[in-house]
């Protein structure tokens, strides 16, 4: 049994060293920037909401501005769709990545209700913009053998600079503290780590300039490609980014404020909610890495629905825990089992998608993400200032309840037995 259990691993890593093996080089060339750009957001996402709250800012304006935020990005989503054709992916992703480094440095000199909100519509049409351009580019620089694991080594090496940024974060602001004189809940402690970390992120940029990508010909910029497919294809479309609109909707609701509520229902420094999202950062990534492989097995699908069925438990126990340790432990595998099939869904979208219309239809995809994530977060804010955190979290567990039935019916059910690919028929 431990000579077949060896085995088994052996064979794991040499496939999978055999697909990072095939990756392209364009494809490298992005993940390094991933490794800059991991890093950075992960230091940002942990700071941004302490930073505001110095600021003298409460929850509810913190909601409203994330949602600003997500409406920007979801205005711009099919604009960006077709910028993106226009632009080429080389120039999409530097201009998106240039202008989410100059956000973060932004918000540190001008933090005014007004700048605040201005420089989140800016980033939310970077992210509009990175978002749209990143599963076409992926797409395009990968074959089938490796498709799924370049998405998902991708987003697992995000998620794993996205930890080592959120322990670096944990500790930033006081040895920036230190070096002002200041206390580490401070806005200037907080402003200035914030600033460093804009400019670490403009690094970022130096591998995305030697991407070598053509730009689409004319007939490949239609305005109407969204439109066409969405004709052609209209319930297969509607079956595919209506579970994700649920999900966004579920995950608006707490997520963006993971570390208040740490914060204030556990009680817990900026070090230890930095550990733990560290942590749980690298958890998403190691489950994001392990995905491929038991896609190949299981089945895209069936992969979606297991894993964020298997997920809710932990959801559960997570927000209502008696005990600090318990809901640090249900949250770091909570965040693998949802979150570790997401490149597999992305992968499987663009897998049915018409390579002309792949920018236009990932900008359909992204408005269904960021729906939920525009609208929930104001009303998150407003019922923890009301009511505390136990509704949100119960309307997130109904919500992702409702999501993974939905890929059930859509997709699973409906597969013929012992298929691992589903497409539903118009």
């Amino acid at each position: 049994m431990e000579n077949l259990s060896r085995k088994m691993n052996l064979r794991f890593v040499n496939e999978y060293a055999n697909r990072l093996k095939e990756f392209s080089p364009n494809a490298r060339l992005y993940l390094y920037s991933v490794i800059i750009f991991g890093a950075a957001i992960g230091v940002y996402r942990l700071l941004f909401n302490f930073y505001v709250l110095s600021l003298g800012y409460d929850e509810a304006l913190l909601g409203t501005m994330i949602t600003t935020y997500n409406l920007a990005a979801l205005i711009a989503a099919l604009p960006m769709g077709y910028l993106a054709d226009v632009l080429g992916r080389k120039n999409s992703l530097l201009i998106a990545y240039a202008l989410e480094t100059l956000s973060i440095i932004g918000m540190v000199f001008w933090h005014s209700e007004i700048a605040f909100f201005t420089i989140n519509v800016v980033s939310g049409v970077a992210i509009s913009l990175s978002s749209v351009t990143m599963s076409p580019f992926l797409m395009e620089n990968s074959n089938e053998h490796e498709r799924t694991y370049l998405f998902s080594f991708g987003m697992g090496l995000q998620m794993a600079m996205g930890s080592l940024g959120n322990w670096v974060g944990g500790y930033l602001p006081t040895w920036v503290a230190q070096s002002q004189g200041v206390t580490p809940t401070s806005s200037i402690a907080y402003g200035g780590a914030l600033f460093l970390i804009g400019l670490f992120s403009s690094l970022g940029l130096l591998p995305l300039s030697f991407l070598k990508t053509p730009k689409l010909g004319r007939a490949e910029q239609t305005i109407f490609a969204p439109i066409s497919y969405a004709s052609k294809h209209p319930v297969l479309l509607g079956k595919l980014v209506t579970p994700m609109l649920i999900t966004s909707l579920g995950a608006g609701l707490i997520m963006p404020f993971m570390n208040v509520f740490y914060r204030q229902v556990y009680n817990q420094s900026d070090q230890v909610i930095g550990g733990l999202f560290a942590w749980g950062s690298l958890a998403m990534g190691i489950g994001l890495l392990i995905a491929p492989p038991l896609a190949d097995r299981l089945g895209k699908i069936q992969l979606v629905v297991i894993t964020q069925a298997l997920s809710i438990p932990f959801l559960v126990m997570m927000g209502f825990a008696p005990w600090f340790f318990a809901s640090a432990a249900a949250y770091y595998i909570r965040l693998a089992l949802m979150n570790m099939s997401s490149p597999v869904y992305d992968t499987y979208v663009m897998e049915h998608v018409e390579p002309s219309a792949r920018a236009m239809v990932a900008s359909l995809v992204s408005m269904s993400w960021n729906f939920g994530w525009t609208f929930s977060p104001s009303i998150s804010g407003w019922l923890q200032v009301r009511y505390g955190f136990a509704p949100p979290i119960i309307g997130t567990i109904i919500l992702y309840c409702i999501s993974i039935y939905l890929y059930w019916a859509f997709f699973w059910k409906r597969m013929p037995t012992g298929s691992h690919s589903a497409v539903c028929a118009d």
